[in-house]
C-alpha cells in the first residue's frame, strides 16, 4: 500500500492544499488547523453550521502566513497574531486563542454571511485528545475535532462509490439522521463522490476496502501512528467540495452499511507515536 495525497487545512472547515510532503508533529501534521474560526462570543463555527466556510480555501504560504481565497479570485493573506491579548474560545480542552485582525475577520464575515473571527492555536501542546477519542496520556491535538491526523482509504471510497451506484434507487435506510445530511430533496451521488468530501490527511491505495478498520497501527514510511478511533461522519460530508451542493450521500448509503452505535463511519483518526515526515509515494503498513 502506498500513500496517495497528503492535504493539510490551515484553517478548520475551510478548503485546503495538496502537499508532496509533510512534518509529522505531535498534534498532527505540520501546518493542519492551527487556525479556526469564532463567532463574536468566542463560540467556535465550523461548516457544519455555515455550509459556505467550504468555499473558502486556504493555503500555507510560509511558518508565519497563511492566505486565504475565495471563490472570486479574491485573497487575503494574514500573519501568526503578535501583540493581540488571547481570546476566549469553546473548542474543548483549548480555553484561549490568538485572534487575528479585525479586517481578517470582516473580509471572512462578508463572503459567508456571518459575523466570525479568525483564530490562531499559539500553542498546540496545551490541547489534549479527549480519552473519549482514543486520547491517551500525553497526546495533543490542533484545533481539530477529536483527533491529531485523519486517514481515508482509495480501496473503502472505490467500495462506497459501488454501493452508491447500485442502490441509488432504493429507498433512505431507516435510522438516517435528518442532521447529517444537508438537503432532504436531493439524494445526489449521481456523481463520482470525491474523497475531498471526507478531509483527510493521508489517502492510503491499495489493501481491501475497510480493512482500516482492524489496523491497531499503521507505519508510513519512516514514521509510526497508532490508531485513536474510527471516524464518524457529519453533515459535511453531503456537500459537494466544488460545486457546495447538497444531498443525502454519502451519509445515505453509509447509514446502511455502516452504521452502528447511531453514527456512520468513514476513515480513521491517528495519533502520532514517532516523529519524521510523510510524503505522497511513501509505503503504509499496518500493524
Amino acid at each position: 500500500m502506498r500513500v496517495t495525497q497528503v492535504r493539510i487545512y490551515p484553517v478548520k472547515s475551510l478548503g485546503g492544499m495538496d502537499v508532496e510532503r509533510a512534518r509529522v508533529e505531535p498534534w498532527g501534521l505540520e501546518g493542519d488547523r492551527r487556525w479556526a474560526l469564532v463567532d463574536e462570543a468566542g463560540e467556535k463555527v465550523t461548516a457544519r453550521e455555515v455550509h459556505a466556510l467550504l468555499g473558502l480555501r486556504a493555503e500555507q504560504v510560509d511558518e508565519e502566513t497563511i492566505r486565504i481565497h475565495d471563490r472570486d479570485g479574491d485573497s487575503i493573506p494574514i500573519d501568526i497574531p503578535l501583540g493581540l491579548p488571547p481570546v476566549p474560545v469553546s473548542h474543548a480542552r483549548q480555553g484561549f486563542a490568538n485572534p487575528a485582525d479585525q479586517d481578517v475577520g470582516e473580509w471572512i464575515s462578508e463572503r459567508v454571511g456571518r459575523q466570525l473571527r479568525l483564530v490562531w492555536q499559539e500553542d498546540p501542546s496545551v490541547r489534549s485528545v479527549s480519552g473519549a477519542h482514543g486520547g491517551l496520556e500525553g497526546d495533543t491535538l490542533s484545533l481539530a475535532d477529536a483527533g491529531p491526523l485523519m486517514m481515508t482509504s482509495q480501496a473503502s471510497l472505490a467500495r462506497l462509490q459501488e454501493w452508491v451506484d447500485a442502490e441509488a434507487d432504493q429507498p433512505d435506510p431507516e435510522g438516517m439522521e435528518a442532521d447529517d445530511i444537508s438537503d432532504s430533496d436531493s439524494v445526489g451521488g449521481r456523481d463520482p463522490l470525491s474523497m475531498l468530501r471526507f478531509r483527510p490527511n493521508v489517502v492510503i491505495d491499495g489493501g481491501e476496502p475497510f480493512a482500516e478498520d482492524e489496523w491497531e497501527t499503521l507505519r508510513i514510511g519512516d514514521v509510526e501512528f497508532r490508531k485513536a478511533e474510527l471516524c464518524d461522519r457529519c453533515v459535511i460530508a453531503t456537500i459537494d467540495p466544488v460545486t457546495l451542493a447538497g444531498g443525502k450521500e454519502p451519509i445515505r448509503t453509509l447509514s446502511r452499511h455502516r452504521r452502528w452505535d447511531g453514527k456512520t463511519w468513514f476513515g480513521t483518526r491517528l495519533v502520532p507515536t514517532g516523529a519524521g515526515e510523510l510524503r505522497v509515494g511513501d509505503e503504509a503498513v499496518p500493524g
